[in-house]
This record gives structure tokens, C-alpha cells and sequence, in this order.
């Protein structure tokens, strides 16, 4: 029998990790010997100013939207988060002293924000998003807590989340936050003027977009060399809104003021996981923070916006025969022939953005699935879109992608194939905000 020696590189790594994992004890430890159970609920008493500043961020934050699940109280959670991981139920965060955070304090509350630490000293997923939080003033947050616990105490017990192993291992998270946690996310456009500051503010801490538009690597990091350009993270994807992207298809400052502060637009409506941001966030902005979010992310020069594409010589007349067939057939009796729509009751198909994009994802999503009806702020509203995923194959439904598509590229047609397939075979699970967290 041949004995091996065990040879100093391998030492060594024993060595490092035997430190790494001693080091991540130390600090889970020390978290939870930090942390607190129990205790007497918090009774919090802030003037009314920072009360209503506090809802006010907390609107810009997006709160709502995660912590309320459908049908149920407000900030009161129960969402569920699908991710490739498992899933995640968002918590109670109403001041009830049991199910929710009612014996938090708010210095409980900055370190969850900040460190993505629970009060008990656990460590918390990003599904909240702390990664973006990260870099929200103490000031800001304060105000946040004093708002929330103002809120109705709602007894609504958190389910236990779901992971897959080694997931649910918490203490992974200190690994995960060493390589993953950064004080500031990069800037995706230039400028240097107090709006452009403002906004990137609102955008990349209290809005976190990026936790939706940016890119996710292996282990669920948002890849931050290409923020905000776009990522699927459920049915329906989060597109490119770095400048380039904006202006590629026809997005101004005006336009995406009219989108966030009303969720219409000349560009298009807000649909998807974007139409409860709309209504529960952006549309609660002041003019001049809905003024400074179109700065920063388009920039203080903005690109021009791209004029529409002509349509492509290569692309044949008997595919683009095929398309404007079905268009006839299935959609031209509510957006009009020409595709101009009605006001405040069927989007526009002349300059849609949606129409524009690269990936024709999602509008073989629309088509696929339908839209359900909306409303929107200023009594307006958008009627629902039947699905017609009984009424196309993969063949017409890439025809009818080109055809909207302005009969761009002549592969289109095999990519809307690939997509049209992709997308009926795929489990048309419930829209979730964030799922990958």
C-alpha cells in the first residue's frame, strides 16, 4: 500500500479554511450574542414631519410591494419569492410585537437596512434588499421606522422560508456578504449636477433598481460591471434602462417622467412586476424626484433617442404576409389597424418600447399570456388583453413578433421561434417582485 504525503499546498488550504470557518463562527457568534429576543414592545413617538417624511421613503423604498402579499394587509408580508434557490416569503414587518417588528428598535432596524442583520443577530437573504440599502442615510432610515411603526400591528404570522441545502444554511450569508456587499453601486450614466446626485440616490439605494435590472451571476450577485442593463428575472424581463439602452428605444426625460410618474407613456404602459412599483412607489414621487430619477438614468447629456427602425429589406413579403395576418386577425380590433391604439384604454403599438427591444421575450409573453386589466393613476386606465397561446403556433406567433418588431433582422424570425417555444413550455408561475433573492 502507497502512503501519500500530504504536501504543503494542501496544508495550506486546510489551513485557510479551518481559519475562514473559525472566522464565520466568530462572527455568528458575535451576531448573536449581539442580538436580542424578547423584550418589551417599542413604543416609538416621532413628530408628525418625520412620520410623513418616513412614508414618503418608504413609498420611494418600494416597501409595499414585497412586504404586502395579494389579498392581504398591508406590510404584513406572506409574498412568496421563487428564486433558482428555493423560496423566500417576505415578513411582517407591521409594529405587532410578535409576528412583526414591534419590540424592534431603530437601531434593530438600521442594522437590518444596512448589514442585512436580524434582530435576533441571523443573518437575513437579500430578497431584502440590503444590498442597495446599504447605502440609505441613518436619517433616512429612521424615518422609516418611525413611519412604520405608526402602522395598524397586524397578526400575521411569517412562514418559514424554503431553501434548498446548503441555502438554508444561514451562516453562509457571511461568506456570501464578505465577496457580495458593497458600500456603493456603480454609476450607470455621467453627471455631477444636483439632480443626477438625487437621483442616482433614488435609484440605486431607496428605488434599488438594480436589484431587478441588473444582471445575476452563479450565486444570485447582482453582476455590477453591467448594471441596469437588464435580467429576466421571472416570465416577464427587466430590460436595459442604462442610457444606451433608454435611447435605443426612444425614451426622453419627458417620457420617462410621464411612465413613473403615471405608468403611461407616448413610449408605453406599465405592466408586469413594473405595474405595482408604479403604483405603489414612483407614482408617489414629487415632480422634482420623478425629474431627478430621468436624469440620473438617462444622464445630464443625455444620447438622443433612436428614431424607429426602418423596416428590413431582407425581410420577405410572404413572412411579412404571415405576420399582418395574424395582426388583423387577433389585435387590430383593439390597437387599430395602424397601430395607433386608443387613449386610456389599449396601448399605442407606434413607438412601444416593448416592441423595440432586443429580446422579443416579452412581448411573446404578452401574446402569449395576455395582460390583465390595470388601472393607473388620474383615473386611467388600460383593458385587459387576452392571452392567445391557444390561438398561435411557435411558427405564427415569431411572425407576428416580426411583424411588430417593424420587420427588423431577418433572423428575428428563428429568435422569436427559440423564444415562442421557450416561453409556452415555461411554467407561467405567479409574477413575483425579486424573485432570485
Amino acid at each position: 500500500m502507497t502512503v501519500r504525503r500530504v504536501g504543503p499546498r494542501a496544508v495550506s488550504i486546510a489551513a485557510i479554511v479551518l481559519i475562514a470557518a473559525i472566522a464565520a463562527a466568530a462572527v455568528a457568534t458575535r451576531n448573536l450574542r449581539s442580538g436580542q429576543t424578547g423584550g418589551p414592545p417599542q413604543a416609538v413617538s416621532a413628530p408628525a414631519d418625520v412620520v410623513a417624511r418616513g412614508k414618503y421613503l418608504a413609498a420611494a423604498a418600494d416597501c409595499a410591494a414585497c412586504h404586502t402579499a395579494a389579498g392581504g394587509a398591508p406590510f404584513a408580508g406572506g409574498l412568496a419569492m421563487a428564486s433558482g434557490f428555493g423560496t423566500i416569503y417576505a415578513t411582517n414587518i407591521t409594529p405587532d410585537p410578535d409576528d412583526g417588528i414591534g419590540r424592534w428598535s431603530a437601531e434593530d432596524f438600521w442594522r437590518a437596512l444596512h448589514d442585512g442583520i436580524r434582530r435576533d443577530g441571523r443573518q437575513l437573504y437579500p430578497a431584502m434588499p440590503y444590498t442597495s440599502y446599504r447605502g440609505m442615510t441613518r436619517s433616512d432610515a429612521d424615518a422609516i421606522y418611525a413611519y412604520v411603526m405608526q402602522l395598524l400591528p397586524m397578526k400575521v404570522a411569517n412562514r418559514r422560508t424554503a431553501l434548498n441545502f446548503p441555502f438554508n444554511i444561514r451562516l453562509g450569508m457571511l461568506g456570501w456578504n464578505a465577496l457580495f456587499l458593497h458600500d456603493s453601486l456603480p454609476a450607470v450614466s455621467a453627471g455631477s449636477s444636483p439632480a443626477w446626485q438625487r437621483g442616482r440616490y433614488l435609484v440605486n439605494v431607496l428605488g434599488h433598481c438594480g436589484e431587478c435590472h441588473t444582471p445575476r451571476g452563479i450565486a444570485g450577485e447582482m453582476e455590477l460591471s453591467r448594471a441596469l442593463t437588464g435580467f429576466a428575472l421571472s416570465r416577464v424581463a427587466a430590460p436595459d434602462i442604462t442610457p444606451a439602452g433608454l435611447a435605443s428605444r426612444g425614451w426622453t426625460a419627458a417620457g420617462l417622467r410621464a411612465y413613473l410618474g403615471r405608468g403611461l407613456a407616448g413610449q408605453g404602459s406599465a405592466f408586469g412586476d413594473m405595474h405595482p412599483v408604479i403604483m405603489l412607489s414612483t407614482r408617489n414621487l414629487t415632480a422634482e424626484d420623478l425629474e431627478a430619477v430621468a436624469i440620473y438614468l438617462i444622464g445630464d447629456d443625455p444620447p438622443p433617442p433612436a428614431p424607429l427602425p426602418p423596416a428590413a429589406a431582407t425581410e420577405s413579403a410572404a413572412a411579412s404576409a404571415a405576420g399582418r395576418m395574424s395582426y388583423v386577425a387577433l389585435c387590430a380590433g383593439c390597437h387599430g389597424l395602424d397601430g395607433n391604439g386608443m387613449p386610456n384604454t389599449v396601448v399605442a403599438m407606434r413607438n412601444n418600447s416593448t416592441l423595440r427591444l432586443a429580446d422579443p421575450r416579452n412581448l411573446i409573453v404578452a401574446m402569449l399570456d395576455g395582460i390583465g386589466a390595470e388601472n393607473f393613476p388620474h383615473h386611467a386606465s388600460m383593458q385587459a388583453m387576452p392571452g392567445f397561446s391557444d390561438k398561435l403556433s411557435d411558427a405564427e406567433a415569431a411572425a407576428l413578433a416580426n411583424y411588430l418588431h417593424l420587420g427588423r433582422a431577418e433572423g428575428r424570425r428563428d429568435a422569436g421561434d427559440r423564444a415562442g417555444a421557450a416561453l409556452r413550455n415555461a411554467s407561467a408561475a405567479t409574477s413575483t417582485r425579486r424573485p432570485r433573492r
